[in-house]
């Protein structure tokens, strides 16, 4: 090898270096931001609002505001706003009313007035005891002609679990307390054992919660129906770790995959041992209408395999592209990210506006479409001058890719901007691995999908979860299964019972 061959090579081998090294660079700042620095995405910057302050001034700027001051003879003062006082009580709660007389005889005093103060005071739970007590029967004429008379005593009536100590109520608010208020079993049971003196045993409170689990089955099918019937769906999935009887001192890695339907208002969590494509297809294999996903790329082979889907992109995935790219290139990621605060911008005219599906529509065709133009013809111009596996390289590669699905936002009003709404339904997920660390096998993991997609449905339609579990526990054995969907979340209608 000559000498100009070997330093050629050599200069091959630093650029590969180099490129790595500034590839790690990057992956570390990375790292660093989510472990140090802030979590939101906002962006704001002077090309994007003219009058945001710059905090890092240069002493020539300094010096010439300190001058403009020193010149403003006059100026306005703006009078600071009242002070909102406190917080106005619920009138809903109930009130004790506490009279102090004055220490002097009022007898021939004339009362002109009271002055009244409120306080708030808290009642601890309480368990109680219920003792159905069931009077028993003979008719005496009859016993006397016949040894063998029939005894009478009221039939035990319909109970959501039978042979169960524990109560809807109780029962409710056992499994809220876990999935909602992230609080395991055997806390609870500590709990109870402080301030009732009572402490049932962990397998008995996880007895009953398999048994509500198994009741409340047919309820989540309705669920699942009524959400294929929807022609919009959010998707999105999230790991949960199973423990595996086949994995010994190992977890099974597992998902919880999720969906949302905007138009029915209802949240399916469905767990599957696998991230494959054979989740969502088992489920989705009839379904038709819009899936709005991230970019991962079991949606698109779901896509070519079930033809009456169309998958919907997320803007905000594409957004953070360019965000994690700022240290790379931070000019053209700021550009970039001056279209996406115009185009929320609109969309925030949109939503403040409640504007009609129709209208939403025809508002995005007349001001968010030119922005889409403007952001793909500016990415097809410039992605030929970046390296291709660079951050700001790989943003753009991702938003071309993702083109097709992104600019569906386009065809109809009521598909959101984002996948926003279904990442925001997996955080109590989230929350909940941090406590209770794992399932304790596969058919636990889809008791918890099943709780997740219950609660997560109350939320979604401003619906008391506590309140909702309990009347479903009283009533699930009285309703036909033609009428189970009635108890879904978003059918929930009880006048003056509970709200």
């Amino acid at each position: 090898m000559s000498k100009e061959e070997q330093i050629a090579q050599n200069e091959i081998l630093i650029a590969r270096k180099d490129a790595k090294i500034s590839q790690l660079e990057f992956e570390l700042a990375q790292l660093k931001k989510y472990i140090f620095g802030t979590k939101s995405e906002k962006f704001n910057s002077s090309e994007v609002d003219p009058e945001q302050l710059n905090l890092f001034n240069t002493p020539e700027d300094i010096q010439e505001e300190v001058v403009a001051a020193v010149e403003v003879i006059t100026y306005q003062r703006k009078k600071g706003k009242a002070h909102k006082g406190r917080n106005k009580l619920p009138d809903h709660l109930p009130v004790t009313e506490i009279i102090i007389e004055p220490e002097v005889d009022t007898t021939d005093m004339v009362k002109i007035g009271e002055e009244v103060s409120e306080t708030l005071d808290y009642t601890p739970a309480s368990l109680m005891i219920i003792r159905r007590i069931r009077p028993k029967y003979v008719d005496k004429k009859a016993s006397e002609e016949d040894s063998g008379s029939p005894i009478f005593i009221a039939p035990m009536p319909m109970r959501a679990l039978n042979k169960c100590i524990a109560e809807p109520a109780l029962l409710a608010y056992i499994i809220v307390s876990k999935f909602v208020d992230h609080l395991p079993f055997y806390r609870q049971i500590q709990m109870f054992k402080r301030d009732f003196k009572w402490k049932p045993p962990k397998s008995t409170v996880n007895d009953w919660f398999i048994a509500v689990c198994t009741l409340l089955e047919p309820l989540y099918e309705a669920l699942i129906v009524a959400m294929l019937q929807s022609n919009y769906l959010h998707g999105d999935e999230s790991p949960i770790k199973v423990q595996d009887k086949s994995k010994k001192g190992k977890t099974h890695l597992g998902y919880q995959w999720v969906y949302l339907s905007p138009l029915v208002k209802l949240v399916l969590f469905q767990y599957h041992r696998s991230r494959s494509m054979q989740a969502p297809k088992e489920l989705l294999s009839n379904y038709k209408g819009y899936l709005q996903t991230d970019g991962y790329a079991v949606y698109d082979k779901l896509e070519r395999t079930i033809p009456d889907i169309r998958l919907v992109g997320c803007w905000v995935h594409a957004r953070r592209k360019f965000h994690e790219a700022l240290d790379n290139d931070s000019k053209r990621s700021k550009h970039v990210l001056s279209i996406f605060s115009e185009m929320y911008k609109h969309e925030d005219i949109c939503r403040e506006g409640k504007y009609s599906p129709e209208k939403r529509k025809q508002y995005r065709v007349e001001h968010l479409k030119p922005l889409l133009d403007k952001l793909k013809e500016w990415i097809e111009e410039e992605c030929i001058k970046v390296t291709p596996k660079s951050p700001i390289g790989k943003a753009m590669s991702y938003t071309q890719n993702q083109w097709p699905k992104l600019k569906r936002v386009l065809e109809d009003g009521r598909l959101e901007l984002d996948n926003n709404p279904v990442e925001n339904k997996i955080r109590p997920l989230a929350l909940g691995r941090k406590n209770y660390l794992f399932a304790g096998s596969h058919p636990a993991a889809q008791r918890i999908a099943m709780m997740y997609s219950f609660f997560a449905s109350c939320k979604l339609n401003d619906v008391n979860l506590r309140e909702w579990l309990t009347y479903v526990l009283e009533n699930i054995n009285d309703t036909k299964i033609t009428e189970i969907h009635k108890l879904l979340p978003n059918n929930f209608n009880t006048p003056n019972l509970y709200m």
